[in-house]
């Protein structure tokens, strides 16, 4: 319950960074995301645990820190929307034209996507790592281990199925 709102946040995000991919390419790219997605808990997970182990106070800081860096990044992404309309309108046309273009190269562009989608992924886990960690902060080691492996493996299947779901309707 406590991480609903991080993980629509991140269910809405990983679908959107699929924009502008060739429509053969969209399940590849989006489990090349869940694959950075699994790598960035492979860190995530082992770091919470050291952080609960040797620096339980931290984990208030965490959340703060973490929620006020999702603050920043959707105000930045509005302010940007609303004060420099040209610009954004500059780049979605520049998207289309390089999209259109059969000389461009896709792959680097589906690089940076997944790039930008795991970067963001990594911040969105983080979170959702800390809420976890805090709501199993009082239990065992090992309680804290499964709880924390079973949430990653858990979002991280559920988001990105959902997310396959989701673009693939299209199709359907």
């Amino acid at each position: 319950k406590k991480t609903a709102g991080v993980l629509g946040d991140d269910l809405a995000l990983n679908a959107q960074q699929v924009t502008g991919v060739k429509a053969d390419r969209e399940l590849p790219v989006v489990f090349a995301v869940a694959r950075g997605s699994f790598v960035n808990k492979l860190i995530l997970v082992p770091a919470a645990l050291l952080s609960s182990a040797f620096a339980p106070w931290a984990v208030t800081p965490l959340l703060m820190i973490g929620g006020a860096y999702l603050c920043f990044e959707g105000t930045e992404k509005l302010a940007h929307r609303f004060l420099h309309p040209a610009e954004e309108a500059a780049h979605d046309a520049a998207l289309h034209q390089t999209l259109a273009d059969p000389a461009a190269d896709l792959v680097a562009f589906e690089r940076d996507k997944i790039k930008g989608a795991v970067r963001t992924d990594f911040i969105l886990s983080a979170e959702i790592i800390v809420i976890t960690l805090g709501t199993v902060a009082a239990a065992g080691f090992a309680r804290q281990v499964s709880v924390l492996v079973g949430i990653s493996i858990i979002m991280t299947v559920g988001v990105y199925g959902l997310v396959a779901g989701i673009v693939k309707l299209d199709d359907a």
